[in-house]
C-alpha cells in the first residue's frame, strides 16, 4: 500500500478530519492484555488513587496510538508514517462508568518537506486538557 493523498495536492494548513476516540475501563483491560502492560494504575482505582492519581488512567502508548489514527486514516496507509513522536503532558483519566473518557484529536499539515514528505502536527485533548504535547508525525505522501 501507499498513501492515497498526493503531495502536490496538500498545502501547509490542510486540516485532517478530526476524530474522537472513546476509552472505557474495558478498553484499558483489552489494551493491557495486548501490550502486556498490567500496571495497576491502568485498571485498579484504589491503587491509582493511593499513588496520587485522580483515578485510573489510560496507558500513554495507547493514547499515542489512538492519536496517530487520525494521520493513518487520512494518509490511507499506516506505513506512510515514517516518524512520530509525542510528549505526554496530562493523563487521560478514565472513570468507572458507562461513558469512560474521550480522546479528541485534531491535526493539520504544518510543513511540506522534501521527497514527498509532510510534517503533521496533532492536538490531542481529553476533558478539555491537552494530553499530548509536541505531537508530530512525518508522512510520506504519494
Amino acid at each position: 500500500m501507499t498513501a492515497k493523498i498526493a503531495y502536490d495536492e496538500v498545502e501547509v494548513g490542510t486540516e485532517l478530519p478530526a476524530q474522537t476516540f472513546p476509552v472505557t475501563r474495558a478498553t484499558l483491560v483489552r489494551y493491557a492484555g495486548a501490550s502486556g502492560d498490567f500496571n495497576p494504575i491502568h485498571w485498579n482505582e484504589k491503587f491509582a488513587v493511593e499513588v496520587g492519581l485522580p483515578d485510573v488512567i489510560a496507558h500513554g502508548m495507547f493514547t499515542m496510538a489512538e492519536a496517530i489514527r487520525v494521520v493513518t486514516d487520512w494518509a490511507g496507509d499506516p506505513a506512510a508514517v515514517v516518524e512520530y513522536g509525542v510528549r505526554f503532558t496530562k493523563p487521560v483519566v478514565v472513570p468507572s462508568d458507562d461513558t469512560g473518557a474521550l480522546i479528541e484529536v485534531a491535526a493539520k499539515v504544518a510543513a511540506k518537506l522534501d521527497d514527498g514528505l509532510v510534517r503533521v502536527d496533532l492536538t490531542a485533548t481529553s476533558a478539555g486538557q491537552k494530553v499530548l504535547g509536541m505531537s508530530r508525525a512525518v508522512v510520506r505522501l504519494a
